[in-house]
C-alpha cells in the first residue's frame, strides 16, 4: 500500500515550531516532523501526549527488587544456609548491592523491551527516510495526502505561507 506525504522542509526550528502551531490550529493533521536534533517543546506543540514508560520502570525495578530479596532470602536462609561471619542467615544489609543490581537490570530491561513492542520496531524493519537532510541540517514536517479530500495545491500554499523553504511530494510504501 502506498501513501503520499507532503513534506515542508524548514531550515529554523523557530520557524518550525510556529509552523506547527499555525497549521494544526488550522485543522490540518501533521503526520509527523523530522529533525536532526532534539527540539525542545516540539512535544507539547505537536499535542504528543506524555510517555508511560516511567510507571512500567517502576514496576520493572519493583519486579527487580523483589526477586532478588527472595532469591538471596531463599538461598541464604533455607536452601543452602551458611552462617557468615557470625550473621544471621537472612542478613537484609547484606543483600543491598545484588538487590540494587536486580532492580536496576530489570527496570533497564523492561524499558528496551516496552518501547520495542509499543513502538513495533524489529530488527529487520526497513525505515523510510523521507528526505535525507532531515539528519544533517533541516527540519521536515510530513502531512499525509488523502486522495479525494487533501486539496494539495492549498497545502503547498499554508506550508509556504508558514516558513517552508521547500515543498516536496512524496510516496512510500508502506
Amino acid at each position: 500500500m502506498n501513501k503520499k506525504f507532503i513534506l515542508g522542509i524548514y531550515d529554523d526550528e523557530d520557524v518550525l515550531l510556529t509552523a506547527i502551531e499555525n497549521i494544526r490550529a488550522g485543522g490540518t493533521k501533521i503526520y509527523d516532523v523530522f529533525s536532526p536534533f532534539p527540539v525542545h517543546g516540539i512535544d507539547d506543540v505537536l499535542g504528543i501526549k506524555r510517555s508511560r514508560l516511567p510507571i512500567v520502570a517502576f514496576f520493572a525495578g519493583l519486579t527487580g527488587m523483589s526477586f532478588a530479596l527472595w532469591m538471596q532470602i531463599w538461598m541464604m536462609g533455607f536452601d543452602w544456609p551458611m552462617i557468615i561471619g557470625g550473621k544471621p542467615h537472612i542478613a537484609l544489609p547484606s543483600f543491598i548491592p545484588v538487590t540494587f543490581e536486580l532492580t536496576v537490570l530489570f527496570s533497564a530491561f523492561g524499558m528496551v523491551i516496552t518501547f520495542f513492542i509499543v513502538s513495533k520496531l524489529k530488527p529487520s524493519m526497513k525505515v523510510n527516510v523521507f528526505d535525507k537532510r532531515s539528519t544533517d541540517d533541516k527540519f521536515v514536517m510530513a502531512i499525509e495526502v488523502k486522495e479525494g479530500v487533501t486539496d494539495v495545491a492549498a497545502l503547498n500554499d499554508l506550508l509556504r505561507s508558514n516558513g517552508a523553504i521547500e515543498v516536496n511530494e512524496k510516496e512510500v510504501v508502506k
